[in-house]
Protein backbone atom coordinates (compact mmCIF):
# COMPACT_ATOMS: atom_id res chain seq x y z
CA UNK A 1 0.00 0.00 0.00
CA UNK A 2 0.85 3.62 -1.00
CA UNK A 3 0.73 4.86 2.70
CA UNK A 4 0.73 8.55 1.74
CA UNK A 5 -1.93 8.11 -0.43
CA UNK A 6 -3.95 6.50 2.23
CA UNK A 7 -3.46 9.11 4.43
CA UNK A 8 -4.88 11.71 2.37
CA UNK A 9 -7.92 9.13 1.67
CA UNK A 10 -8.69 9.15 4.77
CA UNK A 11 -8.11 13.15 5.24
CA UNK A 12 -10.94 13.34 2.41
CA UNK A 13 -13.49 10.63 3.96
CA UNK A 14 -13.19 12.87 7.00
CA UNK A 15 -13.92 16.30 5.29
CA UNK A 16 -17.08 14.32 3.40
CA UNK A 17 -18.30 13.64 6.76
CA UNK A 18 -17.89 17.34 8.28
CA UNK A 19 -19.51 18.84 5.74
CA UNK A 20 -22.86 15.95 5.62
CA UNK A 21 -22.78 16.95 9.39
CA UNK A 22 -22.45 20.50 9.06
CA UNK A 23 -25.31 20.45 5.96
CA UNK A 24 -27.25 18.21 7.89
CA UNK A 25 -27.66 20.94 10.79
CA UNK A 26 -30.41 23.10 8.91
CA UNK A 27 -32.54 19.91 10.18
CA UNK A 28 -32.74 21.58 13.58
CA UNK A 29 -31.03 20.37 16.88
CA UNK A 30 -33.62 18.42 18.00
CA UNK A 31 -34.25 15.81 15.26
CA UNK A 32 -30.24 15.50 15.45
CA UNK A 33 -30.85 14.69 18.98
CA UNK A 34 -33.31 11.68 19.05
CA UNK A 35 -32.27 8.25 19.35
CA UNK A 36 -32.05 5.86 16.18
CA UNK A 37 -30.41 3.10 17.99
CA UNK A 38 -29.10 0.97 21.23
CA UNK A 39 -26.27 -1.02 20.39
CA UNK A 40 -24.13 -3.15 22.27
CA UNK A 41 -21.15 -0.51 21.75
CA UNK A 42 -23.13 2.75 22.35
CA UNK A 43 -26.23 4.82 21.77
CA UNK A 44 -26.78 5.82 18.14
CA UNK A 45 -28.55 8.98 17.72
CA UNK A 46 -29.75 10.45 14.45
CA UNK A 47 -27.02 12.78 13.40
CA UNK A 48 -24.54 9.18 13.88
CA UNK A 49 -26.78 8.20 10.95
CA UNK A 50 -26.41 10.65 8.52
CA UNK A 51 -22.42 10.19 9.02
CA UNK A 52 -22.50 6.53 8.60
CA UNK A 53 -24.19 7.03 5.50
CA UNK A 54 -21.74 9.11 4.26
CA UNK A 55 -19.23 7.03 5.23
CA UNK A 56 -20.23 4.13 2.94
CA UNK A 57 -21.19 5.95 0.04
CA UNK A 58 -17.63 7.40 -0.01
CA UNK A 59 -15.89 4.07 0.51
CA UNK A 60 -18.05 2.82 -2.03
CA UNK A 61 -17.00 5.24 -4.40
CA UNK A 62 -13.56 6.54 -3.29
CA UNK A 63 -11.67 3.36 -1.95
CA UNK A 64 -9.02 1.81 -4.33
CA UNK A 65 -10.75 -1.67 -5.79
CA UNK A 66 -7.05 -3.33 -5.25
CA UNK A 67 -6.90 -2.39 -1.54
CA UNK A 68 -9.87 -4.70 -0.39
CA UNK A 69 -11.02 -3.42 3.06
CA UNK A 70 -12.94 -4.70 5.95
CA UNK A 71 -14.83 -1.48 7.74
CA UNK A 72 -14.65 -1.68 11.28
CA UNK A 73 -17.60 1.34 12.76
CA UNK A 74 -20.39 0.76 15.30
CA UNK A 75 -23.92 0.70 14.38
CA UNK A 76 -23.78 0.00 10.71
CA UNK A 77 -27.75 -0.64 10.13
CA UNK A 78 -28.76 -3.89 9.13
CA UNK A 79 -25.03 -5.24 8.44
CA UNK A 80 -22.19 -7.01 10.82
CA UNK A 81 -19.99 -7.33 8.11
CA UNK A 82 -18.98 -4.84 5.67
CA UNK A 83 -15.79 -4.81 2.78
CA UNK A 84 -15.20 -2.88 0.30
CA UNK A 85 -15.05 -3.30 -2.81
CA UNK A 86 -18.78 -4.49 -1.43
CA UNK A 87 -19.12 -8.67 -0.86
CA UNK A 88 -15.47 -8.94 -0.48
CA UNK A 89 -14.64 -12.09 1.92
CA UNK A 90 -13.04 -10.59 4.79
CA UNK A 91 -10.24 -13.73 4.74
CA UNK A 92 -9.54 -11.62 1.27
CA UNK A 93 -9.25 -8.60 2.41
CA UNK A 94 -5.65 -6.91 2.83
CA UNK A 95 -6.52 -4.13 5.29
CA UNK A 96 -8.51 -3.22 8.40
CA UNK A 97 -10.14 -0.12 8.64
CA UNK A 98 -11.51 1.57 12.06
CA UNK A 99 -13.77 4.41 12.41
CA UNK A 100 -15.44 6.79 14.52
CA UNK A 101 -17.42 9.34 12.33
CA UNK A 102 -18.55 11.24 15.49
CA UNK A 103 -16.60 10.75 18.36
CA UNK A 104 -18.18 13.14 20.59
CA UNK A 105 -21.69 13.31 19.23
CA UNK A 106 -23.65 14.27 22.88
CA UNK A 107 -21.36 17.85 22.95
CA UNK A 108 -21.30 18.31 19.22
CA UNK A 109 -25.49 17.62 18.52
CA UNK A 110 -26.41 20.40 21.15
CA UNK A 111 -23.37 22.34 20.00
CA UNK A 112 -21.70 22.68 23.14
CA UNK A 113 -18.17 21.23 21.78
CA UNK A 114 -16.21 19.90 18.55
CA UNK A 115 -16.46 16.40 18.04
CA UNK A 116 -13.80 14.31 16.38
CA UNK A 117 -14.23 12.10 13.38
CA UNK A 118 -11.31 9.38 14.44
CA UNK A 119 -9.88 6.99 11.52
CA UNK A 120 -7.01 4.12 11.54
CA UNK A 121 -5.87 1.79 9.13
CA UNK A 122 -4.15 -1.39 10.38
CA UNK A 123 -3.01 -4.59 8.21
CA UNK A 124 -5.29 -7.25 8.28
CA UNK A 125 -4.54 -9.79 10.96
CA UNK A 126 -8.45 -10.92 11.59
CA UNK A 127 -9.13 -11.28 15.63
CA UNK A 128 -5.20 -10.44 16.09
CA UNK A 129 -5.27 -7.09 14.50
CA UNK A 130 -5.02 -4.63 17.40
CA UNK A 131 -4.60 -0.87 17.91
CA UNK A 132 -0.63 -1.31 17.69
CA UNK A 133 -1.48 -2.42 14.11
CA UNK A 134 -2.73 0.85 13.11
CA UNK A 135 0.17 2.04 10.18
CA UNK A 136 -2.20 5.40 9.14
CA UNK A 137 -4.46 7.28 11.41
CA UNK A 138 -6.27 10.94 10.72
CA UNK A 139 -8.82 12.97 12.56
CA UNK A 140 -10.66 15.79 11.38
CA UNK A 141 -12.18 18.47 13.68
CA UNK A 142 -15.99 18.52 13.41
CA UNK A 143 -17.10 22.05 14.70
CA UNK A 144 -19.99 24.07 16.62
CA UNK A 145 -22.02 26.39 14.51
CA UNK A 146 -20.05 29.24 15.20
CA UNK A 147 -16.39 28.18 14.33
CA UNK A 148 -14.37 29.82 12.39
CA UNK A 149 -11.78 27.16 11.60
CA UNK A 150 -11.36 23.97 12.16
CA UNK A 151 -8.08 21.50 12.42
CA UNK A 152 -7.48 18.30 10.83
CA UNK A 153 -4.45 15.75 11.93
CA UNK A 154 -3.05 12.83 10.21
CA UNK A 155 0.32 10.87 10.07
CA UNK A 156 1.79 7.14 8.69
CA UNK A 157 3.68 5.69 11.24
CA UNK A 158 7.50 6.92 11.77
CA UNK A 159 6.64 9.76 9.99
CA UNK A 160 5.34 12.29 12.11
CA UNK A 161 1.65 14.46 12.37
CA UNK A 162 0.83 16.62 9.57
CA UNK A 163 -1.77 19.52 10.72
CA UNK A 164 -3.75 21.89 8.38
CA UNK A 165 -6.48 24.51 9.69
CA UNK A 166 -9.28 25.08 7.35
CA UNK A 167 -10.66 29.00 7.48
CA UNK A 168 -14.75 27.51 7.29
CA UNK A 169 -15.87 30.92 5.72
CA UNK A 170 -13.06 31.20 2.65
CA UNK A 171 -11.82 27.68 2.39
CA UNK A 172 -7.83 28.45 2.77
CA UNK A 173 -5.60 26.02 4.50
CA UNK A 174 -2.63 26.71 6.12
CA UNK A 175 0.01 23.88 7.97
CA UNK A 176 0.94 24.25 11.62
CA UNK A 177 2.69 21.65 13.51
CA UNK A 178 1.23 20.87 17.00
CA UNK A 179 3.23 21.21 20.38
CA UNK A 180 2.34 19.20 23.09
CA UNK A 181 3.53 20.42 26.36
CA UNK A 182 6.94 20.52 27.48
CA UNK A 183 6.18 20.97 31.25
CA UNK A 184 7.92 18.34 33.85
CA UNK A 185 4.74 18.76 36.20
CA UNK A 186 1.46 19.11 36.19
CA UNK A 187 1.01 22.25 38.41
CA UNK A 188 -0.91 25.05 37.30
CA UNK A 189 -2.02 22.35 34.29
CA UNK A 190 -4.74 20.44 32.92
CA UNK A 191 -4.48 17.21 34.06
CA UNK A 192 -7.63 15.07 34.51
CA UNK A 193 -9.60 11.71 34.90
CA UNK A 194 -12.62 11.02 32.63
CA UNK A 195 -15.41 10.65 34.52
CA UNK A 196 -18.17 11.52 32.40
CA UNK A 197 -21.25 9.58 33.67
CA UNK A 198 -22.26 9.03 36.74
CA UNK A 199 -21.03 5.37 36.64
CA UNK A 200 -17.91 4.55 38.84
CA UNK A 201 -17.09 8.41 39.52
CA UNK A 202 -16.47 8.20 42.86
CA UNK A 203 -14.01 5.34 42.72
CA UNK A 204 -12.39 7.21 39.93
CA UNK A 205 -11.96 10.26 42.14
CA UNK A 206 -10.64 8.63 44.26
CA UNK A 207 -7.91 7.48 42.48
CA UNK A 208 -7.38 10.93 41.24
CA UNK A 209 -7.01 12.34 44.22
CA UNK A 210 -4.81 9.57 46.04
CA UNK A 211 -2.60 10.38 42.68
CA UNK A 212 -1.81 14.15 43.15
CA UNK A 213 -1.70 13.37 46.78
CA UNK A 214 0.76 10.68 46.04
CA UNK A 215 3.02 12.85 44.10
CA UNK A 216 2.70 15.99 46.43
CA UNK A 217 1.47 18.01 43.73
CA UNK A 218 -2.43 18.90 45.02
CA UNK A 219 -3.19 22.29 46.88
CA UNK A 220 -4.16 19.64 50.16
CA UNK A 221 -0.47 18.09 49.52
CA UNK A 222 1.04 21.72 49.44
CA UNK A 223 1.62 21.80 45.78
CA UNK A 224 0.50 23.65 43.02
CA UNK A 225 -3.28 23.82 42.17
CA UNK A 226 -4.49 20.78 39.30
CA UNK A 227 -7.04 21.85 36.45
CA UNK A 228 -9.54 19.70 35.38
CA UNK A 229 -11.49 19.48 31.73
CA UNK A 230 -13.91 16.79 30.71
CA UNK A 231 -14.16 16.80 27.34
CA UNK A 232 -16.82 14.48 26.39
CA UNK A 233 -14.96 13.16 23.73
CA UNK A 234 -11.73 11.06 23.60
CA UNK A 235 -10.57 12.47 20.32
CA UNK A 236 -11.10 15.46 22.01
CA UNK A 237 -8.98 14.79 24.33
CA UNK A 238 -6.53 13.23 22.14
CA UNK A 239 -6.03 17.21 20.52
CA UNK A 240 -6.24 18.47 23.67
CA UNK A 241 -2.82 16.76 24.71
CA UNK A 242 -1.24 16.89 21.08
CA UNK A 243 -1.64 20.88 21.29
CA UNK A 244 -0.27 21.45 24.23
CA UNK A 245 -3.85 22.40 25.99
CA UNK A 246 -3.28 19.21 28.23
CA UNK A 247 -0.32 17.27 30.40
CA UNK A 248 -2.27 13.88 31.47
CA UNK A 249 -5.52 12.34 30.94
CA UNK A 250 -6.22 8.85 32.40
CA UNK A 251 -9.45 7.19 31.40
CA UNK A 252 -9.34 4.45 33.98
CA UNK A 253 -13.45 3.53 33.62
CA UNK A 254 -13.50 0.20 32.32
CA UNK A 255 -11.17 -0.57 35.18
CA UNK A 256 -13.66 0.98 37.89
CA UNK A 257 -16.29 -0.87 36.11
CA UNK A 258 -14.89 -3.93 37.22
CA UNK A 259 -14.09 -3.21 40.37
CA UNK A 260 -17.58 -2.03 40.89
CA UNK A 261 -19.36 -5.14 38.40
CA UNK A 262 -21.12 -2.71 36.45
CA UNK A 263 -21.71 -3.81 32.85
CA UNK A 264 -19.57 -2.06 30.01
CA UNK A 265 -22.42 -1.58 27.81
CA UNK A 266 -24.78 -0.01 30.15
CA UNK A 267 -21.41 2.24 31.26
CA UNK A 268 -20.10 3.77 28.43
CA UNK A 269 -16.46 2.69 28.05
CA UNK A 270 -13.52 3.93 25.46
CA UNK A 271 -14.07 1.11 22.56
CA UNK A 272 -11.09 0.92 20.43
CA UNK A 273 -12.64 3.33 17.45
CA UNK A 274 -12.37 6.10 20.35
CA UNK A 275 -9.19 5.83 20.56
CA UNK A 276 -7.96 4.60 17.33
CA UNK A 277 -6.09 8.02 16.50
CA UNK A 278 -3.13 7.53 19.13
CA UNK A 279 -0.81 7.18 16.83
CA UNK A 280 -1.25 10.84 16.36
CA UNK A 281 -0.16 11.89 19.45
CA UNK A 282 2.82 9.36 19.91
CA UNK A 283 3.80 10.79 15.97
CA UNK A 284 4.36 14.34 17.82
CA UNK A 285 6.18 12.64 21.37
CA UNK A 286 2.82 12.21 23.24
CA UNK A 287 2.83 8.60 25.40
CA UNK A 288 0.18 6.71 25.07
CA UNK A 289 -0.44 3.65 26.54
CA UNK A 290 -2.37 1.01 29.04
CA UNK A 291 -2.27 1.98 32.61
CA UNK A 292 0.06 -0.33 33.61
CA UNK A 293 2.86 0.99 31.06
CA UNK A 294 2.06 -1.00 28.28
CA UNK A 295 1.16 -0.65 24.22
CA UNK A 296 -1.90 -0.97 23.69
CA UNK A 297 -2.96 -4.03 22.21
CA UNK A 298 -6.36 -4.20 21.99
CA UNK A 299 -8.32 -5.73 19.00
CA UNK A 300 -9.54 -3.95 16.17
CA UNK A 301 -13.79 -4.21 17.06
CA UNK A 302 -16.27 -2.24 18.54
CA UNK A 303 -17.31 -3.50 22.21
CA UNK A 304 -13.90 -4.17 23.89
CA UNK A 305 -13.24 -1.80 26.52
CA UNK A 306 -10.08 -0.10 26.43
CA UNK A 307 -8.26 1.77 29.79
CA UNK A 308 -5.55 4.11 28.46
CA UNK A 309 -3.51 7.20 29.80
CA UNK A 310 -2.10 9.76 27.96
CA UNK A 311 1.14 12.00 29.11
CA UNK A 312 2.04 15.02 26.89
CA UNK A 313 5.59 14.16 27.24
CA UNK A 314 8.09 11.50 28.28
CA UNK A 315 9.46 13.63 31.16
CA UNK A 316 5.71 13.42 32.86
CA UNK A 317 4.95 9.67 32.13
CA UNK A 318 8.62 9.02 34.05
CA UNK A 319 7.28 11.22 36.94
CA UNK A 320 2.98 9.87 36.65
CA UNK A 321 3.52 6.63 35.89
CA UNK A 322 4.68 4.80 38.49
CA UNK A 323 2.72 6.56 41.05
CA UNK A 324 -0.36 6.04 39.34
CA UNK A 325 0.46 1.80 39.17
CA UNK A 326 0.93 2.27 43.10
CA UNK A 327 -2.24 3.96 43.58
CA UNK A 328 -4.10 0.99 40.86
CA UNK A 329 -2.64 -1.31 42.96
CA UNK A 330 -3.84 -0.13 45.92
CA UNK A 331 -7.24 -0.03 45.31
CA UNK A 332 -9.65 -2.06 46.57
Amino acid sequence: MNFERARRLLCQLQVAIREGVRKSRRQGTTRLSRVAAVTAADTIYVVDRISERVVLAWLEQHWPRTWPVELVMEGIEGEEIVTFPRGTPVRQTRWKLILDPIDGTRGLMYDKRSAWSLAGLAPQRGSKTTLADIQVAAMTELPTSKAGAVDQLSAVRGGGVRAVRTDLGTGRQRRFTPRPSRARDVGHGFASFAKFFPEGKAWLAEREEALWLALKVSGAGGGQPIFDDQYLSTGGQLSELLMGHDRFIADLRPMAFARLKLKPAAALPCHPYDICTALLAQEAGCIITAPDGKPLCVSLDTTSPVAWVGYANAALARRIGPALRRVLRAAK
